[in-house]
């Protein structure tokens, strides 16, 4: 049930309008519970959607009611009218819910420029339509509601002790780092302040959402929020709710690698031997965003020479003659030169590992990415107004 399998949330998903397809298109997230703790990270692109610009200063008192998702439109680049078409969706929701407008987050997903008259109209309307479908078991529903590319939609729930952690996510492209990656709602019954909340998602978000880096291209439009509704009456180990709550956005941020636009391979790049964990995720991230790796990747050839030209580009910290690269288990360079031969590595399988010793210190770092195909470029030229 994702968002509503912990205690104190309702959630549901309706059919507003804004998707020439008829599915749904509006979801919402209540937090019912004792506690109305909320966390959030945003993108760190400057160029910020209006729903991002009021989210960010919604979230700063660490209450968080409910949160109004939509997408068949971004809402972003949309001028004053698009931040009060944000505002008025967040005053409809306040009002039906009795609540504080400022307590009442707002996302929004789609093409960007998209958020005209009727798009504000069927917004808000959506947000009554949803709030009066309200269920305890509506987070299957709210989670179709907030696709757009995605083939499917992408759920997780971890379960703790005596307390558990629910999550939903969408995308499927413009998916690399910036605080957080695409649209994520996360949600728990333990008890935690808003700044155990605010420390806990960082920390998980760190090391999986910022991790994700499918195409290189930042979205206006991320934000990922943990609501704490408090229901279970437990207050768990801090590390035992990292932990746990790490394994819910890795769970997430690997489904969307895993329905990244066009992609046939999902790449994992393991970085040891790092001077610092910067230093890994730099060589890492190197290697993901390099177009003739991801291409290389996609026509199964274990071109290795891509990899160490890219890792060449960065400030990290290593001998480039003494560097051993492992495609699919097989070591195809050592010591910065040739060691087994490519027919050895077979690429055929979807998942990929690409390993990458430094050889310089014990740090590591893991990033996730795809291959570039005719069909990412074909979409994303298709996915236009």
């Amino acid at each position: 049930m994702s968002v509503t399998a912990p205690q104190g949330f309702e959630a549901a998903g309706v059919v507003a309008g804004l998707k020439s397809t008829g599915k749904p298109d509006v979801a919402v997230v209540v937090n019912r519970g004792p506690l109305k703790v909320g966390a959030a990270v945003f993108t760190s692109n400057r160029a910020k959607a209006n729903p991002i610009l009021w989210s960010e200063q919604a979230v700063k008192d660490g209450v968080v009611e409910a949160i109004v998702l939509n997408s068949g439109g971004a809402n972003c680049f949309t001028g004053s009218f698009g931040f009060q078409t944000t505002h008025q969706t967040a005053e409809k929701a306040g009002e039906l819910l009795d609540v504080s407008s400022g307590d009442i987050l707002i996302c929004s997903t789609g093409l960007i420029g998209t958020g005209d008259e009727v798009f504000r109209a069927k917004v808000v309307d959506g947000t009554g339509k949803a709030i009066a479908a309200l269920t305890a078991d509506g987070g299957e529903d709210a989670s179709l509601a907030i696709m757009t590319t995605d083939s499917r939609p992408k759920r997780t729930v971890v379960q703790g002790d005596g307390w558990s952690i629910g999550g939903m996510a969408k995308g499927a492209g413009m998916l690399a780092p910036g605080l957080a990656t695409m649209l994520v709602v996360i949600t728990t019954d333990a008890v935690l302040t808003s700044a155990q909340a605010d420390a806990h998602l960082r920390a998980a978000t760190r090391v999986s959402f910022d991790r994700l880096d499918s195409d290189g291209c930042m979205s206006t439009n991320d934000q990922v929020t943990l609501m704490v509704s408090g229901a279970s009456g437990i207050t768990p180990d801090p590390a035992e709710f990292t932990a746990a709550l790490r394994e819910a956005c890795t769970h997430l941020a690997t489904q969307l690698q895993g329905d990244a636009e066009g992609a046939s391979h999902d790449i994992t790049i393991e970085v040891t031997g790092a001077a610092s964990e910067e230093d890994a995720v730099e060589v890492g991230r190197s290697v993901a965003r390099n177009n003739l790796f991801k291409a290389a990747i996609f026509g199964n050839d274990p071109n290795w020479g891509r990899v160490l030209a890219a890792i060449g580009t960065t400030d990290a910290a290593f001998d480039p003659y003494d560097v051993d690269v492992t495609m699919n288990g097989v070591r195809v360079c050592t010591q910065g030169g040739p060691d087994r031969p490519r027919e050895e590595v077979d690429l055929t399988p979807r998942a990929t590992h690409v390993g990458i010793d430094l050889k310089v210190g014990d740090a590591h770092a893991t990033i996730w990415t795809n291959d570039l195909t005719h069909d990412y470029v074909h979409e994303n030229s298709a996915y236009s107004s």
